[in-house]
């Protein structure tokens, strides 16, 4: 990983709030912004990425440096390393103890060849538990600009996202900022949202805490349809509110990535 100049990590405390589709959507929109970004999936329990751009069945071939990571395009501007490309059967279950997932991660971040990359984003599995330990302990020396840390409104979901703010505080990592996902539905024919959720859990917990509300990502069927199908949502439908607010997000990640190579060069 030494020639990755950025490190942002997906966490939540809660599963089911879209952590993977935020890292695919992010990806695409730095990509779109002019960046070589990676996906580095260690969720191995729930490997979504492979699916999410439509290379499921895909060989990672080993090299001389290690692992070569899948490349959804021909540019290969875009590197994916996920369990799910290793496995032989995608129905395949994982079942792994805690010592054996802790090797696994170890060896995807330290072992897989990305080359020149502006931005490797992590998408972890929910929970502050041994695979977010082992991320954290393996990518230190890398210097991660910090974490993004997704929640949708609802209170349940806000507290489990509370647990792991404070898991970044005890492991000293930065919280780069925390956006509220589905945070209402638009609609389609006449794109007015409308907060099936409620609204504002996220941005309250990001107050709470004193750190960075990084903006409100609405459910678009256009995006599901595009995950399932394989698509680059953000390029197919760009003028939408959706992609437009995770537009927003990777422009912050712009200027504080500008911000901290300033600083590092002064």
């Amino acid at each position: 990983m030494s020639g990755v100049r950025h490190v942002v990590l997906i966490l939540s405390g809660k599963g089911g709030v879209g952590k993977s589709t935020v890292a695919a959507q992010l990806a695409l929109a730095l990509r779109q912004a002019g960046k070589k970004v990676g996906i580095l999936d260690v969720d191995l329990c729930g490997p979504s990425i492979p699916r999410m751009f439509d290379v499921e069945g895909h060989d990672v071939h080993q090299c001389p440096g290690g692992w070569v990571p899948v490349y959804p395009d021909q540019d290969q501007r875009l590197a994916l390393m996920s369990i799910g490309f290793l496995l032989q059967n995608r129905d395949d279950a994982v079942v792994w103890r805690g010592p054996k997932k802790n090797a696994m991660i170890k060896q995807f971040i330290g072992d897989v060849v990305w080359g020149e990359l502006d931005y490797l984003i992590i998408d972890t599995p929910p929970g502050t538990s041994d695979e977010h330990i082992s991320v954290v302990e393996n990518v230190r020396q890398y210097h991660p600009d910090g974490a993004v840390l997704v929640t949708t409104p609802q209170g349940v979901a806000v507290g489990d996202v509370r647990r792991e703010l404070t898991f970044c505080r005890k492991t000293k990592l930065p919280v780069l900022g925390v956006i509220e996902n589905m945070s209402g539905f638009v609609c389609p024919h006449c794109t007015e949202c409308t907060n099936v959720f409620s609204k504002g859990g996220g941005e309250a917990l990001a107050n709470q805490f004193n750190v960075p509300f990084l903006g409100c990502v609405p459910l678009d069927p256009q995006l599901t349809r595009s995950l399932e199908e394989g698509q680059r949502f953000v390029d197919a439908f760009p003028t939408s509110t959706t992609a437009q607010a995770i537009g927003r997000v990777a422009q912050t990640l712009l200027r504080t990535g500008g911000q901290q190579e300033t600083m590092d060069t002064s």
